[in-house]
């Protein structure tokens, strides 16, 4: 064919450089694997029996408070839908009840100064006894106290002190280990808190690289900082950012019966930490439910849980899949959602991408683009690895 200009690359002047730094900044990645929750549990109460401790209760609970008849009608779910549900969560809780978990040095634990190197000891041996029978969650690690607090001395030696108990146990530090690093209110903490990250790498001879974190979202001075350009900042340490519900409804202003999670607030500090880490890996969890059964009565469980389905449905609805579980009961709930989200759509998606693969017309009236199909593509993988199909 004819054309009018004779050399486009002579026209677009450092293209290529700005293609470099987009393949840097926005690497194309799979959807892989990401635990649906983070299972925080207070320094002072975390023991080797604690992992299985909180399924027993979490399935007695399901047991006699849930049968697959309840969940049909309580949950709105479809009779087939249900009972693939309820088989399912009852498997889960029986073999992997927690997927992630974080023992609390911070604000379910307090200010402790005569305990903590107590509680960090006791912590490693605890997590070495976990590894040690094959319970170590796939997800692990410790959550330290904010440098905002003034005592970021306190904070890193109880890092150090957790990692170097740890290793010293087990031979070696085992996979899956990450560590949580709350009110981050100065965008300079989270460089000073990678630096020490390389620091104890070296100390402890591991490879560069292996100490990551999570940062948590907990007021809007934090939001007003977040941008891609954080991750290359950091070295690629940033693995995570975790909304923290409370102290960012706490620090808006708003009265105790606003602070939930389905807040408009809320939603818009999801939206931002969505736009600013599109596409860079670095993982999204959302926030809490900070309520647990006031009594075994039947009622009041099954209220609780019905509230936390609701809000881990409103987290999925914005493409937040994984949240924090704060008691065993949460479990139930947590699963009993997440499941039923992914089943929901599942036939539907899988059926209408087969149509775009094998170029048939849209059925029902749909015509899907391209980035649709993409998007259901990557939530049937997301599904087949929360359900365990994957």
């Amino acid at each position: 064919m004819r054309v009018t200009l004779g050399d486009p690359p002579a026209l677009i002047p450092g293209f290529e450089q700005a293609h470099r730094e987009q393949s840097a900044a926005y690497p194309a990645t799979a959807v892989e694997w990401q635990p649906v929750h983070t299972v925080y549990v207070p320094a002072d109460r975390f023991d080797a029996g604690t992992v299985a401790g909180w399924g027993n209760t979490a399935l007695d609970l399901l047991r006699r408070h849930l049968s697959r008849k309840d969940m049909t009608r309580f949950f709105e779910m479809h009779e087939q839908t249900a009972r693939i549900v309820h088989e399912k969560v009852t498997a889960k809780l029986g073999t992997e009840p927690v997927e992630d978990l974080r023992v609390d040095f911070e604000d379910g634990y307090g200010l402790r100064p005569a305990e903590e190197d107590g509680h960090v000891a006791q912590a490693a041996e605890a997590v070495a006894a976990l590894h040690a029978d094959g319970t170590l969650p796939r997800r692990w690690g410790l959550r330290v106290k904010s440098f905002a607090d003034g005592d970021p001395v306190r904070s890193i030696r109880t890092l150090d002190g957790f990692l170097t108990g740890v290793i010293e146990r087990v031979g070696h530090l085992p996979e899956g280990f990450v560590v949580t690093f709350p009110k981050v209110l100065m965008k300079a903490y989270l460089g000073q808190f990678a630096d020490c990250l390389e620091a104890l790498e070296k100390g402890l001879g591991l490879a560069e690289g292996r100490l990551r974190f999570e940062m948590q979202v907990e007021a809007p001075q934090t939001v007003r900082f977040l941008d891609a350009g954080l991750v290359p900042a950091l070295g690629g340490r940033l693995a995570a950012a975790h909304f923290g519900v409370f102290d960012y409804t706490a620090s808006c202003s708003l009265p105790p019966h606003e602070q939930r999670l389905d807040h408009p607030a809320c939603d818009h500090a999801r939206h931002v930490m969505q736009t600013s880490f599109a596409g860079t890996g670095v993982e999204l969890s959302d926030g809490s439910l900070a309520a647990s059964p006031a009594s075994d009565d039947r009622y009041v469980v099954r209220n609780l849980w019905w509230r936390h389905v609701s809000l881990i449905r409103h987290s999925l609805s914005h493409g937040f899949y994984q949240g924090w579980d704060m008691h065993p009961s949460h479990l139930v709930s947590r699963y009993v959602a997440v499941y039923h989200f992914h089943l929901s759509h599942y036939e539907e998606y899988a059926q209408r991408v087969r149509d775009w693969e094998e170029r048939r017309g849209p059925e029902g009236g749909v015509m899907d683009e391209p980035a649709t199909v993409k998007t259901m593509a990557a939530a049937l993988r997301r599904a087949d690895l929360a359900l365990g199909n994957a």
